[in-house]
């Protein structure tokens, strides 16, 4: 043979990576299991397109103290308790014990919502205030709005920026507050100003659920939801969120856990980014163990 460049089709690294995928879809039972957690979980769900125009939803769940994955699956949606439950049963079919979760951050999925109320009563449900901040933003350019009612132009811009600064810093106090006392009394300032009774509603009931962090029970349980993760889903070894099938798409998402659990973390900060545990793996932090194994090994390849 001559010498010169190989060309690969796209296709070939695709079956190549399926087949690391059956590789790791074969090591789920027991992958995990003597690994110990934290207890202080998060949730998150990337959204994907199939061949034909289906969609799916990857679920994962991972300890926000190690950042260790405890399961992918793939599922139809995020609002049906079934979903949720067969993420859990992956993460238990791994190796972790249901009974050692105790916090649980997350977007609000009504069906993750549901499945914790019947089968994990005891873990206590941690609101993601990012997606929190997006669902209260309408409600504050309504009440924004209000203030500028009756007034002349020029007056009701400055009105509508003085509220919107007045209703923000409650907001605020609420959410980002380091105790239940401090949170209890901006949710009353916040009650009787003006404009912010509608907000002051609906953080009211969420409140229980924005505060768990604060508990000494909880330490490690973070207050927004790892979205973070998908970073590396779509731009490493998943090579974006086609895969065809959802057969596939499980099969990608399975590997992808694989490689970030026996990935070190690049020890230099980013601009945006730091890295709570830098040059060591997530399985390297959560056993306490030399890092001497790659993802590689792990699929044994």
């Amino acid at each position: 043979m001559g010498e010169g460049p190989c060309h690969l089709s796209f296709t070939t690294i695709q079956r190549w990576l399926d087949g690391a995928g059956r590789e790791a879809q074969a090591s789920v039972p027991g992958q995990l299991e003597g690994v110990e957690t934290s207890g202080q979980m998060g949730t998150d769900g990337l959204w994907a397109r199939l061949r034909g125009g289906g969609k799916r939803v990857v679920l994962t769940l991972v300890d926000s103290a190690t950042g260790l994955i405890w399961g992918t699956v793939v599922a139809t949606g995020e609002e049906m308790a079934a979903s949720w439950q067969k993420l859990f049963e992956r993460a238990q079919e791994m190796g972790l014990v249901l009974e050692k979760v105790n916090g649980l951050t997350s977007d609000g999925a009504q069906g993750l919502l549901s499945y914790l109320r019947s089968g994990l009563s005891w873990v206590h449900h941690q609101r993601c205030v990012w997606h929190l901040w997006r669902s209260l933003a309408a409600d504050l350019a309504k009440a924004v709005a209000q203030a500028a009612i009756g007034l002349a132009e020029d007056v009701a811009k400055a009105a509508q920026q003085t509220a919107r600064r007045e209703l923000t810093a409650l907001l605020h106090a609420v959410i980002d507050a380091r105790s239940y006392e401090q949170a209890e009394h901006a949710l009353a300032q916040l009650k009787v100003h003006p404009l912010g009774a509608t907000l002051a509603k609906k953080v009211n009931e969420q409140f229980d659920r924005l505060l768990h962090a604060l508990l000494p029970c909880h330490q490690g349980l973070v207050r927004i939801g790892p979205e973070w993760l998908w970073r590396d889903f779509r731009l490493r070894l998943s090579r974006g969120r086609n895969h065809g099938s959802a057969e596939r798409l499980e099969r990608a998402a399975l590997l992808w856990a694989i490689y970030r659990n026996f990935t070190p973390a690049q020890r230099r900060c980013e601009r945006k980014r730091h890295y709570k545990h830098p040059g060591q793996s997530p399985f390297e932090v959560a056993r306490g163990a030399p890092g001497a194994i790659s993802y590689l090994d792990a699929l044994g390849v």
